[in-house]
């Protein structure tokens, strides 16, 4: 079939299943564009080319496919960066699709020329400058070969401009051959027997889990392991969701703002069965005496990440989707009564997890950041998705939302980018349009991407932006508070900026909620209300979020006072 390769491009994405794309046109991808308008591609236009990186980072997290996003050259594709690298951090499957100036062009410091290649190679898992037509369908099916197998990630595809009006025979191609990569991770059964072993001779386990249960889907087969165990478990902030909090055993999740139990736990624990995570600096604490008392195992798929932060006793090298069947195999076939023999050790940690459960203490009249958090909580049903920006809000939400689902609690962990939240949760309600999305941002994160507020009410996208309005940014507030004698050095933010108006501008209906009745009264209406909604809830300035690891302590020296 004879077309151009602004055709080819989208005729490889309908190959793919791609049924949505985000991005803004420029000048290199008019082309594209073109083709886009003559086919009825299925297209969001955002407001910045940075919220539509991050939608199609939300829309990935919450379906499980690959997202894609569309930029023009220079600036356009300079737009991406942010978003590339919060995909690259967390995992996450995109295809960004960027326009490079024409071939006679490149490496002449042309107008809205960047070396894209150079730029992405560090937070990209790998990209690509086409160059030539024919290598359009090839280098496509690759991309997203690459970017949704293994260990998933970003691959950016930078198209020279004269490539999309070149014709050519059209074919796309069925297989991938990639010479030292093809996508498989099976390892050595014999790793996991010496798991089966260790979890027979131990005391004390713990279960820790994080993000690669949830990229790899197999939360199923986790919660059958914890089942049959009968131990305590713990996760990484990206792994909230993947064993329902109302599990027995279950500790919250652990780390600088995690919850006591769980830090405790990990701290007293003989043997560490570590899940699909990383060994963050925000979960250890002090790397030296992380877990000091425990063997510890690591089911990983990326061998980067073995003995990276954190060295170990036991590695299970391999897919999530492949190991933890075959673990479960062995344990359902073992004669041991796990849940007794684990009975003592699952009580203790209960009843240390219960001397400091997340809380908050009422102020009167005000709204607290717990409170807030906790109602709209039990006012979502097990498939309400909620996403978070970056600061304060996004650790309350992650201490007082049940999070019962993987792909229900969708947070820039290892970037930790503000800004993130509003378009990934927009992303997150295009990708799953039968649930309910709500966001938790604060009034610093918000001002970041607040245009695409704009996007959200021109196609009518339902979801629930709630700020937790504290006129400081809240994060950087607390740490100024706790450790540089309270001075609040370009954090404060008590300008003139009124965000039910700025909503009510951008086409969204706008609410203030400013007294903790108004969580009973007001709160839960404004949430059933259908079509998107901003509330801004004002919320103390001076509240901390508690417990906290002082940056260089251990897991167990957490700060527990403080106001909160």
């Amino acid at each position: 079939m004879r077309m151009n390769g602004a055709q080819a491009v989208l005729e490889s994405l309908k190959k793919e299943g791609v049924d949505i794309v985000f991005g803004y046109p420029g000048g290199v991808v008019l082309k594209l564009y073109d083709e886009l308008y003559k086919m009825k591609f299925p297209h969001i236009l955002t407001g910045h080319e940075q919220g539509a990186v991050h939608a199609a980072d939300g829309y990935a997290r919450a379906s499980g496919k690959v997202g894609v996003v569309f930029a023009t050259s220079g600036p356009g594709a300079a737009n991406l960066i942010t978003g590339i690298a919060t995909a690259n951090m967390d995992s996450v499957p995109l295809v960004c699709i960027t326009g490079q100036v024409a071939n006679p062009a490149i490496g002449k410091d042309s107008f809205q020329e960047v070396d894209v290649c150079g730029i992405t190679t560090p937070i990209t898992k790998h990209n690509y400058l086409v160059k030539n037509v024919k290598d359009l369908p090839r280098i496509i099916k690759e991309a997203f070969f690459i970017a949704r197998t293994g260990r998933p990630g970003p691959v950016c595809i930078d198209v020279a401009a004269d490539v999309f009006n070149t014709e050519f025979e059209f074919a796309y191609p069925e297989t991938v051959k990639l010479r030292g990569y093809n996508g498989q991770y099976t390892g050595d059964p014999a790793e996991i027997d010496a798991v089966a072993e260790a979890l027979e001779q131990a005391e004390k386990p713990l279960i820790f889990f994080g993000g690669g249960v949830t990229l790899s889907d197999t939360s199923d087969a986790l919660r059958a392991i914890v089942q049959r165990l009968g131990v305590p478990t713990a996760s990484t902030l990206m792994g909230l969701g993947c064993v329902a909090q109302d599990t027995k055993g279950y500790l919250g999740f652990a780390g600088m703002h995690g919850s006591y139990g769980a830090n405790m736990a990990i701290q007293e624990c003989d043997l560490l069965v570590c899940i699909g995570m990383r060994f963050s600096d925000r979960v250890t604490g002090r790397v030296a005496e992380f877990a000091p008392n425990a063997k510890i195992v690591h089911f990983e798929l990326d061998i980067a990440e073995v003995n990276k932060n954190v060295a170990v006793d036991y590695r299970v090298l391999g897919d999530l989707r492949w190991s933890l069947p075959i673990l479960l195999e062995k344990l359902q076939a073992s004669k041991t009564d796990f849940a007794g023999k684990y009975a003592a050790w699952m009580e203790h940690v209960l009843a240390v997890g219960a001397e400091h459960p997340f809380s908050y203490q009422e102020d009167g009249d005000i709204i607290k950041p717990g409170a807030l958090i906790r109602k709209i909580s039990s006012l979502s049903d097990d498939r309400t998705i909620a996403v978070t920006d970056v600061g304060q809000h996004q650790m309350w939400a992650a201490q007082f939302f049940a999070a019962r689902n993987p792909r229900q609690f969708l947070t820039s962990g290892g970037l930790g980018t503000m800004g993130y939240g509003l378009p990934a949760a927009m992303g997150a309600k295009v990708a799953c349009p039968d649930k309910k999305v709500i966001l938790f941002t604060g009034d610093g994160s918000i001002m970041m991407n607040c245009q695409e507020m704009a996007t959200i009410a021109d196609h009518d996208i339902d979801i629930k932006i709630v700020i937790l309005h504290n006129f400081i940014l809240g994060m950087v507030g607390q740490w100024q508070r706790l450790f540089y004698n309270h001075h609040y050095s370009q954090s404060i933010l008590k300008g003139k900026r009124d965000f039910v108006k700025l909503a009510d501008a951008m086409g969204i209906k706008g609410y203030r909620l400013e007294k903790k009745e108004e969580l009973e009264t007001r709160l839960p209406e404004i949430l059933a209300e259908p079509g998107p909604a901003l509330i801004d809830c004002i919320v103390p300035e001076d509240e901390n979020v508690i417990p906290m690891v002082p940056g260089g302590k251990r897991l167990d020296q957490m700060v527990l006072g403080g106001k909160n």
